[in-house]
């Protein structure tokens, strides 16, 4: 029986982090055949150059597709998203995958989705069914749902409204988080040994930062960064830590903002375009707490047991653990969250919380399915009404 082929596309550190061990697992099984495309802020020095990082971990890239990044205006990523359809189309055509699995939300994840249905070929999605009200992404979401034949949920309220969309439950499943298999499948560093790798003063506790545009609503970008950045100045006795900004519309003033702040408080202050993912959950687990507007503050911290204070629009909508503290991005209202997240109190009287997506293991649920699913006759979708709206033709 020949291999089958399943193409893998990956365009961000975030993507590819939570791709991570599903990639391990459709590489490691004979019965499969990983196809890899690197495309978007992978290819790009001033985000990292992530691809140096998928190449260390031992993944062979079939196709490079750069979409160049360096207009951030809507208009330019409007640009971008055309070049990564083109060019990722072209990627598709030529190894001819069986299946196409892409993770979230993205510009350039909606451009490969558009390239694989036009090309028809069954698209595998993870992450659907969640709701980011702050950002561009909640459409594009949604949209890749209904171009994708299968869903592989984190939450089993993300199922369901998958199903509500008009997918057929038997082909959506809730599998968890894949992220959260890095807490078990990668070794991660002890305090002291991070504080090292990250140059920061051995004595002092620190805070973990990644802050990204909310590409919808009226909140000025300049402001939110201004305003988180007053309030780490009132905590002087933690280090900090900075991730780069991702390649949102708009990201270029959040960057600069940040890089001045660091240039200017180099003593406690240290920023990274990208810490590769055994570096950076390594930061998570020994944080005093996670702070900004990532999606990892909300998938992965509160199973490291780790506060999060997530500022402003962008995430709101997701399913919440106890341990995160939401605020609006304004100085004081940061302070306040900060301040209760520092409390040893806060984290002792949530050591139950329910953790809303599940447990590790994901990768190898998806992949299992992925490998015994029947891929013929679903180019042809039926729209799946729920009982209480169906109707007698």
């Amino acid at each position: 029986m020949a291999e089958r082929k399943i193409c893998v596309v990956t365009g961000t550190r975030a993507d590819y982090g939570l791709l991570y061990w599903l990639m391990k697992e459709i590489e490691s099984d004979p019965a499969l055949r990983l196809q890899l495309i690197v495309t978007g802020a992978h290819l790009e020095p001033r985000f990292g150059h992530t691809v140096d990082v998928i190449e260390a971990d031992g993944f062979a890239i079939d196709a490079r597709v750069p979409i160049d990044l360096s207009d951030d205006s809507p208009q330019g990523i409007t640009a971008a998203t055309g070049r990564a359809l083109s060019g990722i189309g072209a990627a598709v055509e030529s190894l001819a995958p069986e299946i196409i699995v892409l993770l979230g939300d993205r510009y350039e994840i909606l451009a490969a989705a558009t390239a694989a249905m036009l090309q028809r070929i069954p698209i595998a999605h993870l992450h659907g069914g969640e709701v980011t009200e702050g950002a561009l992404d909640d459409s594009m979401r949604h949209a890749i749902t209904k171009m994708s034949q299968w869903h592989f949920a984190a939450a089993e309220p993300y199922r369901q409204r998958i199903i509500q969309m008009g997918e057929a439950p038997e082909r959506v499943f809730t599998v968890g988080a894949p992220g959260l298999d890095h807490l078990v499948r990668t070794p991660l560093m002890g305090t002291d040994e991070i504080k090292a790798e990250l140059n920061i003063n051995p004595a002092h506790p620190y805070f973990l930062i990644t802050h990204h545009p909310t590409t919808l609503g009226d909140e000025d970008a300049t402001q939110e960064i201004i305003a988180l950045l007053a309030a780490l100045d009132c905590f002087p006795e933690h280090s900090l830590v900075f991730t780069g900004v991702n390649a949102d519309a708009g990201h270029d003033t959040i960057a600069q903002t940040i890089h001045e702040y660091v240039l200017h408080n180099n003593k406690r202050a240290r920023l990274f375009s990208s810490l590769g993912q055994r570096r950076y959950l390594s930061a998570m687990q020994n944080a005093a707490a996670v702070i900004g507007n990532s999606s990892s503050g909300i998938l992965e911290a509160p199973s490291c047991n780790v506060p999060t204070v997530n500022i402003g629009l962008r995430q709101k909508g997701r399913l919440r653990a106890e341990t995160i503290l939401d605020c609006d991005a304004v100085t004081s209202d940061i302070q306040r969250a900060i301040l209760q997240a520092t409390d040893p109190a806060f984290m002792a009287s949530r050591s139950n919380a329910i953790l809303p997506y599940g447990k590790p293991g994901a990768s190898n649920r998806i992949k299992e399915i992925l490998k015994a699913c029947d891929a013929s006759g679903l180019r042809r979708k039926v729209f799946y009404d729920l009982p209480s709206t169906r109707t007698t033709p």
